[in-house]
């Protein structure tokens, strides 16, 4: 369990502070509940495009980075479909530049033609870089694409399409903003070596006087039930044959996701897992193999992904892997290997919970999720759960009606 307090400011801002005197550091992160679930088709990635322009100048600082660096700080972020995170690293005695720094951006960012602009640019490239560019790069526009008819998952975080970017107008870029970065819209924990006192001080200094959000947000579409079978072929430049076959899966808080999540690291977590011995070790199609889950808030998607041997088929591929996942179906879990991914997720949150970032991250995720606590009582869930009811769950989840296939196909 991380040891935490929390207040809420009367504009809405949820603020938990997690003490830690065993360090000098201090981490102040905060949580926007935002992500590209939050957007519309015609306008995708703007949750991560903000991500950039928060980075840069505000009403009353030029450079963000350089007045951080200044007192010995650092500062990241990243966005995925469910929220966009900002976190700093700095001495505590120099607390303070980040609750000026935070505030400053929540309340001030600049939003000049500029500004936008040059941001524009950087996504654009970057988009053409990591999606376009890249061999197998664009398989998650292909997969989110052919899984998902209405919701917004349907694409990643960088956005559906260029043009999408490139037709950003100044009026989108400030609705988004003054819609979700507002107080009410975020969670803030201050983590390390500070106290309770120091930290409401500086949060009613700092963010009290930013006013709550008056922009309702817009709803968002929800995904009716997968009847039948979807594939799809894209044929690339690319070295050999790739299969990503998708299956959807309920949400972070709902029934049947830790079993999921269970299923995927029994089938397919680590150089001992089913798919890598049966596969890739005793097989002679894949090259390489996994399985995991999305992980996102609402329902999302189970995937299995491999690449293939030169010369081999991701039809061939796909014929292989079904038969390890209905033979996983019908058949029964050692209690070795159930005791063992179960080792490993203790393993993982302990290797988690030395880091005060972690720390301060994970407790503004579950925050966001209505429960900060959720992360040690999800971990002590998932531990519980018997064979039988991941089996059960493997049994919904893994039918063929509910499958989204890519087959990634090398251009001869």
């Amino acid at each position: 369990m991380i040891n935490y307090q929390q207040f809420v400011l009367d504009n809405g801002l949820q603020v938990l502070v997690h003490e830690d005197h065993s360090t000098k550091i201090a981490v102040v992160n905060i949580l926007y509940k935002v992500g590209s679930r939050n957007e519309i088709k015609g306008k995708s990635g703007l949750a991560h495009y903000f991500e950039h322009l928060m980075f840069g100048s505000t009403k009353h600082i030029p450079v963000f980075d350089a007045a951080l660096e200044k007192v010995g700080g650092s500062c990241n972020a990243f966005t995925n479909p469910d929220i966009t995170n900002y976190y700093i690293t700095l001495p505590a005695v120099n607390l303070e530049t980040a609750f000026w720094l935070e505030s400053d951006r929540m309340m001030n960012l600049s939003l000049t033609e500029k500004t936008i602009e040059t941001q524009r640019k950087v996504v654009i490239e970057e988009f053409k870089q990591r999606y376009i560019n890249q061999p197998y790069g664009d398989v998650f526009h292909h997969i989110r694409r052919l899984a998902y008819e209405n919701h917004p998952y349907q694409w990643p975080t960088i956005g559906e399409h260029v043009e999408d970017i490139v037709n950003y107008k100044p009026i989108d870029v400030e609705e988004f903003y003054f819609t979700h970065y507002r107080p009410d819209n975020a969670v803030m924990v201050v983590a390390g070596d500070v106290t309770l006192e120091n930290v409401k001080r500086l949060s009613e200094k700092w963010f009290a006087p930013i006013p709550s959000g008056q922009i309702t947000k817009k709803p968002i579409p929800q995904e009716l039930p997968q009847v039948s079978k979807k594939t799809k072929i894209v044929n690339a430049k690319v070295p050999t044959d790739a299969l990503y076959k998708v299956y959807h899966m309920p949400g972070k808080l709902q029934e049947g996701y830790l079993e999921a999540d269970l299923v995927t690291d029994i089938i397919g977590f680590g150089r001992s897992s089913i798919l890598e011995q049966q596969l890739v070790k005793s097989g002679s199609i894949f090259a390489s193999v996994g399985a995991y889950i999305m992980g996102s808030v609402d329902p999302g998607l189970l995937v299995f992904s491999g690449k293939m041997e030169k010369g081999q088929s991701a039809e061939d591929a796909e014929k292989a892997l079904d038969e390890v996942i209905e033979a996983f179906k019908s058949g029964t879990i050692p209690e070795i290997t159930l005791e063992k991914v179960k080792n490993q997720a203790e393993a993982m949150k302990t290797y988690e919970s030395i880091q005060l970032l972690n720390r301060a991250m994970s407790l503004a995720y579950y925050a966001h999720l209505g429960d900060p606590n959720y992360y040690q009582k999800e971990y002590e869930i998932k531990t519980q759960i018997p064979e039988s009811k991941i089996l059960n769950w493997a049994n919904e989840i893994l039918k063929e009606e509910n499958s989204s296939v890519v087959y990634y196909k090398k251009e001869n």
